[in-house]
């Protein structure tokens, strides 16, 4: 295993996934719920499982699988992703945080994949999306 890399790899998603989470953290009315800190989280975590999902294989041959341990991942995500929705007065809030919990996750695996300029790009579109439909009730 290239320690190096893993490390390029660590720091990359952390750095593509914290521009998510601060755009979540500046957002008055989701602070607290899920930020910076969870989202770059939730990618560096998304990630090394990634990484270490491929050294099993090197490691134990056909008996690991990897892709069984990424869609643990994305389902294991989508609970962390269920706690930031609340229901308060009646409206349904958090569920773009929630989204981009999971959008993070899947960056982190992107970026441990070695798929660099979809992570980028996504990360991009992300940012353009939660910044150009921004609503008054939507969190």
């Amino acid at each position: 295993m290239d320690y190096l890399l893993v490390i390029i790899k660590l720091v990359i998603a952390i750095a593509l996934s914290g521009l998510i989470g601060y755009e979540r953290e500046k957002r008055k009315d989701v602070r607290g719920v899920a930020g910076l800190r969870t989202h770059m989280l939730v990618a560096l975590g998304a990630c090394l499982l990634t990484i270490l999902s491929f050294s099993f294989v090197e490691n134990y041959g056909d008996f690991a699988d990897p892709g069984r341990i990424v869609s643990y991942i994305i389902l294991g995500v989508g609970f962390i992703g269920a706690g930031t929705v609340m229901s308060i007065k009646n409206r349904v809030v958090g569920l773009t945080t929630a989204a981009s919990i999971w959008l993070v996750s899947a960056i982190g695996i992107s970026v441990a994949l070695g798929v660099y300029i979809p992570a980028i790009v996504t990360t991009i579109l992300a940012l353009i999306i939660l910044e150009l439909w921004r609503f008054e009730d939507g969190a």
